[in-house]
């Protein structure tokens, strides 16, 4: 019989709230929620992230996306947030995203089943920062400037038309 350690054991608990609240940011018939949902995912992210001793991805999980993205997210959905009804889902959509869910869950089964996960797989430890800094910012082979730039471009194409729609509804 296997014992299951306290680093185990936290792991086990981010693991099941990250579970649970992603299930619950995709079926909640309120956005508000499901942001709140989503922030909740973030967290406990940022949890597993601090707990392997990835200190910097941590702090850059609470920081960028739990911070900055979720508040643009809920400032867009209070921005272009509509009166009107909404359209009921076709029963095609249900099918077509049950078929989606099933088959990405068959996948993570799979890729669970076949792969060690949690805290006692890692051996090296923490990257230094300066490495990080340099993959990110460099332009050599695996090195991410550009996709760094692509994603900054396509972020301030969202909030450009964030702003258009609002604008227009009024």
């Amino acid at each position: 019989m296997m014992e299951l350690t306290l680093q185990q054991a936290g792991f086990a608990f981010l693991s099941a709230v990250i579970l649970v609240f992603s299930v619950m940011t995709v079926t909640t018939r309120r956005i508000m929620r499901s942001a709140t949902y989503l922030l909740f995912v973030l967290f406990a992210t940022a949890g597993i992230y601090f707990q392997l001793d990835y200190s910097f991805l941590g702090a850059v999980q609470l920081l960028i996306y739990a911070g900055g993205i979720i508040v643009l997210f809920v400032f867009s959905i209070l921005l272009t947030r509509s009166q009107r009804e909404k359209d009921p889902v076709r029963r095609r959509k249900v099918v077509a995203g049950l078929l989606t869910a099933g088959v990405g869950a068959v996948l993570c089964g799979g890729l669970l089943c076949t792969h060690l996960f949690g805290p006692s797989q890692l051996s090296e430890g923490e990257i230094e920062m300066h490495r990080i800094g340099y993959a990110m910012m460099g332009t050599g082979k695996y090195q991410y400037l550009l996709p760094f730039e692509a994603i900054s471009v396509l972020l301030l194409a969202c909030i450009i038309g964030g702003v258009l729609i609002a604008r227009k509804r009024k």
